[in-house]
């Protein structure tokens, strides 16, 4: 069972910027899709950002609450995926998941795809 393991979250002002990392197990290469997923308060669990391998090609998505402001990027020989977050908003205070799937059958940002996930780690915008 693949094990993930996020960091970096914490609390900012309004604007500020935070980068996520997740630490993978196994070989980034063997998942088709990894994504961050991100929970607010009271809410259901949402897709933020995703590289999805396949066919030979990367492809980068964001949700489009995030597009623009968010960066995911990977470090495929350390095992890690990253998210940049800048110009964040109250609105992104959650928590904040990692998780891998190795077939991608769906939408990337539909939740049930997903067979790995990380323990999660608390982003905090205040106002």
């Amino acid at each position: 069972q693949l094990q993930l393991m996020e960091s970096g979250g914490g609390l900012v002002h309004r604007g500020g910027s935070l980068r996520l990392s997740c630490s993978l197990s196994g070989n980034i290469l063997d998942y088709e899709a990894i994504a961050w997923f991100r929970q607010a308060p009271g809410k259901g669990r949402e897709g933020v950002a995703c590289i999805v391998n396949r066919d030979r090609e990367r492809t980068t998505y964001y949700a489009d609450a995030v597009q623009g402001r968010f960066t995911m990027s990977r470090d495929i020989s350390k095992k890690m995926v990253f998210l940049q977050m800048t110009s964040l908003e109250p609105e992104d205070t959650g928590i904040y998941y990692c998780a891998a799937e190795r077939d991608l059958e769906g939408g990337w940002f539909w939740v049930d795809e997903y067979s790995n996930w990380g323990q999660g780690t608390q982003v905090t915008v205040s106002s």
